[in-house]
């Protein structure tokens, strides 16, 4: 399953928005529209952020904009996510000559990473697996960063059963997570986000794993908004929760949590549910769309390189 193709000079997107229901691909052909998809949603994932920011550089560049200018307009989509800031970063060293081939690699190279990842993360799971928000091919490249754990561990001959949460208000949970689940074969069973309690405390879960949408230097970890009482009810049950980090989300400029920006989203996100209104039209609504978990309710973080615990190596150090 893939979510984001390439041909020639436009990026295919695949509206994650209609998804299950509706399979609809968007056409972005400047970098603007790579911009307001960031933002709408269309694609969501730290990962395939990064990698649409990317393409929407690489369209600024074929369109006469300049490279500048346009990745001001492309970070300021989502602010949470380290990823697109990494990506933006590093093409903002690369000559104009070899920005295609730069921002192919950015894409190819994220599949790899992970592979690599659901293959050092994949052994840790067992029995029931309880995960948050949606960490798959939807989110990424290709394969998955949490979610690519499950799908290797699956693929491997692991008996496993997912226990996805719906993950409110935007729902990834329900609508992108069950949905690869079903089209993969593996058992998976959806929950309400308050059920995880209960849920835990059955007995019906082994281990509990989580994307991340930047990771700072100590281990405070920001991810959708419910993974910090997720990681909280997981340490009252004895349950270790891994966290699916490609070093990429790794922000070594970020001491601690309390520096990570915390993205609000509209109100009308937690008013509604797929377009049908639940509450007051003028209630008042807080709506961040991460947390932050302390690095002490964490177990590991799995990494392209292996399984990291406190402190992280350095970078370019063997691993």
């Amino acid at each position: 399953m893939k979510a984001i193709v390439w041909t020639e000079n436009t990026l295919h997107l695949l509206d994650q928005r209609l998804l299950p229901h509706q399979e609809i691909w968007v056409q972005i052909q400047d970098h603007e529209a790579s911009a307001d998809a960031i933002r709408q949603m269309i694609v969501r994932g730290a990962p395939a952020i990064a990698i649409v920011g990317a393409y929407g550089l690489l369209l600024a560049h074929k369109a006469g904009v300049d490279r500048q200018k346009a990745s001001s307009v492309l970070l300021s989509s989502r602010p949470t996510a380290v990823n697109l800031q990494w990506a933006l970063e590093k093409l903002a060293k690369i000559p104009d000559k070899d920005l295609e081939a730069a921002v192919l690699n950015i894409h190819h190279e994220d599949l790899q990473i992970n592979l690599n990842l659901a293959d050092h993360g994949a052994p840790l799971l067992k029995g029931g697996v309880l995960t948050i928000c949606n960490t798959g091919a939807l989110a990424t490249s290709g394969h998955g960063t949490a979610l690519g754990m499950i799908r290797t561990a699956h693929a491997n001959g692991q008996e496993i059963h997912v226990y996805a949460l719906e993950t409110r208000p935007y729902l990834q949970g329900a609508r992108l997570t069950a949905f690869e689940c079903q089209k993969e074969g593996i058992p998976c069973t959806l929950i309400t986000d308050g059920m995880a309690g209960a849920l835990l405390a059955s007995g019906r879960v082994q281990s509990a794993v989580a994307g991340c949408d930047r990771v700072a230097l100590n281990g405070d970890t920001a991810n959708k908004i419910g993974t910090y009482g997720l990681a909280v009810l997981c340490k009252h049950h004895n349950v270790p929760l891994y966290i699916a980090m490609p070093t990429t989300t790794l922000d070594r400029n970020c001491p601690n949590g309390a520096h990570i920006p915390i993205e609000e989203r509209p109100p009308t996100e937690v008013r509604s549910v797929q377009g049908h209104p639940i509450a007051p039209d003028d209630i008042h609504v807080w709506n961040p769309s991460f947390d932050v978990t302390p690095a002490n309710l964490i177990a590991s973080w799995v990494t392209e390189h292996g399984v990291w615990t406190l402190p992280f190596p350095p970078p370019h150090s063997p691993q």
